[in-house]
């Protein structure tokens, strides 16, 4: 029992950096990501200090152990990084005390299904708890529009990833992405009367 109040209080600080830097106008901190990053890292940190405390030669050992996430392929994301961090975190707790890998492991799929869940009754709302990433790996649903004009139902959508506009011409090409097929398809549709709309591409995943 005296180890869940430091779990909880790290999840909530990560959740509390992770609003902050939102309302603060940094983008990046609101992607799937970045917000699973900084509910688990805090606790990964705290399971390998409570794994080694008072043990030179296993500190030692763990950041051996440890280095081993070097890559020379690029990482996709902040996540994927941490996610290998937590399995070799796991597997040098277990080798110490199981209690502290079993812990580790049940913060990781309760973060993780906390925000599928949370995500989900955000978009009964049509809002998202977090954005979308072309370049984090995510599976994402794309819809590609060309216009003759401005579009300020797209301008204004929270799913909005990319706006080219011709420079000598009248073309605006939007690009929107969304977690799932049936926010899309929902969004499409509301656009399905607008005369200024020349062309619509749609990738599903």
């Amino acid at each position: 029992m005296d180890e869940i109040k430091p779990i909880v209080l790290l999840i909530l600080s990560g959740l509390l950096f992770r609003f902050a830097l939102v309302s603060a106008g940094q983008a990046w901190a609101k992607s799937y990501s970045q917000t699973i990053t900084f509910m688990i890292l805090p606790i990964i940190t705290f399971v390998i200090t409570k794994t080694i405390s008072g043990n030179i030669a296993l500190s030692l050992g763990m950041i051996g152990a440890l280095s081993i996430v070097r890559f020379r392929h690029p990482v996709k994301s902040a996540l994927e990084l941490v996610i290998y961090f937590d399995l070799i975190t796991i597997g040098i707790a277990a080798s110490v005390r199981t209690k502290w890998a079993i812990q580790l492991i049940l913060c990781t799929l309760l973060i993780i299904f906390f925000t599928k869940v949370v995500h989900y009754i955000y978009n009964k709302f049509n809002k998202n708890f977090y954005s979308m990433s072309f370049n984090e790996g995510n599976v994402t649903n794309v819809l590609e529009i060309v216009s003759k004009k401005k579009i300020d139902l797209i301008e204004k959508s929270e799913h909005l990833a990319n706006y080219f506009a011709e420079t000598n011409s009248d073309q605006h090409t939007y690009k929107l992405i969304f977690n799932n097929r049936k926010s899309l398809v929902e969004f499409k549709e509301r656009l399905k009367n607008d005369q200024n709309i020349e062309k619509i591409n749609i990738a599903f995943n």
